[in-house]
């Protein structure tokens, strides 16, 4: 909420977020794109389709809104997307008064300016030669405000951090608060001490979705904003007692929702000549103790869920995965904000993890692990690194083209012996180095490029196995390979004009490539045959081991709210290790050939099903449901063979060009 100050009146409460453009504004080009052919010829990036066409639909006169859904939430700043259907090719449609294309089978996809409110209204009128129809449809939006005038103003929603925080008492707290340009904000504990926020210039953020997805550069440009404000706190609690960092089972965390009002809060002050606008700060800041709290990670505490036996770290809350923490591993809690649980990982390294992942473990100390002697032991599918350690410290395993590091956080090396076992063709050397002075790294080189690896706790000893390549002709055959193929969805997953769902597109296209796959000579691997939803960790845990080769998951795509569907769509490849890169770059081009879309590039995706280190793994987003004639080909037998060989002859060439490695 954004509380305004106006002269002589009271505060009043508003929605908050950007601003849009009048709704009686046309927009600088035209809002819908007359068709896709039109585009591709001003983007030499978007080569001829070969995609069937798009079949003819004679039905009833009937205005159908597929997206956004009645009950969902545009996010997005001026314009965005709508889709749906009429039921026949032969209407004409607007919605707001502007021209939207309809295609032959009566699907439609809009790019127009929003309504200038947070409750936004679409007029939408569809009319053929013999019948008409309207709709008024109303979709909320987050993120809008009116236009700044004159008013103070303070956006309470605004405030961070709030909620419970733990924070060392030698480290500063950074508080932030967006007010009105010019005002003096400061924060005003119940001791009577004023904590001020100084005016930070910054350029207005650029939405994630815009810069991930929107090839259009001048989207990247904003203005200047002064509104936000920032100061720091340290060495003090605040507010009510936040409780135990890591309570156990007898002490329940307190929400700061269920605190009554008569307790001591902080409270922000904007302040502007004669007038003020306070609203309370919702913030309780505990300090840690001196002593170390030792948390022990588990990814399913309450025993309710389904577990992967990992806990992943992130470098800021909610931010990207970065760490996999098998369960087991035991680290020092250094802060914690709300949900997310900081662990000291080694004098310059943190990780971010949710707090309902970890447990305390009482009476442990923060002494380093010792890592002792190692040993290579060669298998028929694998050689295995056995780590001995004191205790089960963090760690992460990064991979290059030909080699493995592991980096144990909180250790200290006494590797007197590496002992490599019987004589063998994968791992050339190894070689150890005591980095930090609590940081131990162990890099394996191989004699090959890296297939996978796989790392795990086994009592007290860390074991890596890294797989060894599958034996390769230089011809690319696929006999004798074992794919995994993963129709991607449900539950979730995107929904074409006409109600075509992605998973029912993903699960044709899936079974096509398996039909082609063994006519190759290959075995296949279903995660599933079904229109039945199946969970992502299940889909990677049954392809890991069945132990596949490669894993492919079969996509089609959607965008964000506020990206232009005309001009971002296309066909796109997505990887998540550095071994998969090669594999998502020989399906792309395969894609891009037979379907005859934009090119999107691969892209680099922090996606379940691509995350598995066992065996290269990609995603593919071959065609995008939300455009008409992309959800009509993934309707028709020839589309799903399109796609299908596409992904095979990808396949294919991976392997042919593994096989003439040296």
């Amino acid at each position: 909420m954004i509380l305004v100050r106006r002269p002589g009146a009271l505060a009043l409460l508003l929605g908050i977020a950007a601003c849009a453009r009048s709704p009686g504004t046309p927009p600088a080009a035209p809002p819908v794109a007359g068709t896709l052919a039109e585009t591709t010829v001003r983007d030499s990036t978007a080569p001829t389709s070969t995609l069937p066409e798009v079949p003819v639909a004679n039905g009833p006169l009937s205005i159908r809104v597929v997206y956004p859904p009645p009950d969902g939430i545009v996010r997005a700043k001026d314009s965005s997307f709508l889709l749906g259907s009429v039921g026949t090719g032969a209407a004409r449609l607007s919605i707001n008064g502007y021209p939207v294309r309809v295609w032959p089978n009566g699907a439609w996809l809009a790019w127009i300016p929003l309504p200038h409110d947070s409750l936004m209204q679409f007029h939408i009128a569809a009319h053929t030669a013999t019948d008409s129809s309207v709709l008024d449809y109303v979709v909320r939006r987050a993120g809008w405000r009116p236009p700044p005038g004159p008013e103070l103003w303070l956006d309470s929603a605004s405030l961070a951090p709030r909620g419970r925080v733990w924070w060392p008492a030698g480290e500063y707290l950074t508080l932030s608060a967006r007010a009105s340009e010019g005002a003096q904000v400061r924060l005003r504990l119940p001791d009577g001490t004023v904590v001020p926020l100084l005016a930070e210039s910054r350029l207005e953020e650029v939405p994630e979705a815009i810069r991930a997805f929107d090839r259009d550069t001048a989207n990247l440009v904003t203005p200047v904003r002064r509104d936000r404000y920032v100061g720091v706190l340290r060495g003090r609690s605040v507010g009510p007692s936040p409780g135990p960092v890591l309570p156990g089972p007898w002490t329940p965390p307190v929400a700061v929702g269920l605190l009554p009002d008569s307790v001591a809060w902080g409270v922000v002050e904007a302040i502007r000549g004669a007038d003020t606008v306070r609203a309370r700060w919702p913030l309780q800041v505990g300090l840690l103790d001196t002593l170390p709290v030792i948390a022990e990670l588990e990814d399913d505490t309450s025993g309710t869920g389904l577990p992967d036996g990992i806990t992943v770290g992130r470098a800021v809350p909610g931010g990207t995965y970065h760490w996999f923490f098998p369960n087991g591993t035991r680290a020092r809690v250094s802060g914690r904000l709300n949900d997310d649980l900081r662990l000291w990982l080694a004098p310059e390294s943190e990780a971010w993890i949710a707090a309902a992942e970890a447990r305390l473990v009482p009476g442990l100390s923060a002494v380093p692990a010792v890592v002792g002697s190692v040993r290579l032991t060669p298998m028929t599918d694998r050689v295995r690194l056995r780590v001995p350690l004191s205790h089960r410290v963090p760690f992460k395993v990064t991979e290059s083209d030909r080699s493995l590091t592991l980096r144990l956080y909180g250790a200290l090396g006494d590797v007197n012996w590496i002992q490599y076992g019987p004589s063998d063709t994968l791992i050339r050397r190894v070689a150890w180095d005591q980095n930090d002075r609590e940081e131990v790294t162990l890099t394996l080189e191989l004699a090959r490029s890296l297939w996978g690896y796989h790392a795990r706790w086994e009592r007290g000893d860390l074991v890596l196995d890294v797989r060894r390549p599958p034996s390769l002709d230089q011809g690319g055959s696929l006999k004798g390979r074992l794919i995994a193929i993963d129709p991607g969805h449900p539950p979730g997953g995107a929904t074409g004009p006409t109600g075509l769902r992605e998973a029912e597109a993903n699960l044709g296209i899936g079974l096509e490539v398996k039909r082609l796959l063994e006519q190759e000579g290959a075995r296949v691997f279903m995660t599933r045959t079904e229109d039945l939803p199946l969970e992502l960790w299940p889909r990677v845990d049954l392809a890991e081991r069945a132990g596949a080769d490669i894993l492919v998951s079969i996509h089609n795509n959607a965008l964000p709210d506020g990206v232009n569907p005309f001009t971002n769509n296309g066909t796109s490849v997505y990887y998540n290790q550095p071994r998969s890169v090669a594999l998502a770059r020989a399906v792309q081009a395969e894609l891009i050939r037979r379907l005859g879309v934009r090119d999107l590039g691969i892209g680099r995706g922090d996606l379940a099903l691509v995350r598995t280190t066992w065996m290269p793994a990609v995603l593919t987003e071959g065609l995008f449901m939300i455009v008409p004639e992309q959800e009509a080909a993934l309707r028709s037998p020839r589309g799903h063979r399109l796609y299908a060989e596409a992904v095979v002859e990808g396949i294919r060439r991976f392997l042919r060009e593994r096989a003439t490695e040296s």
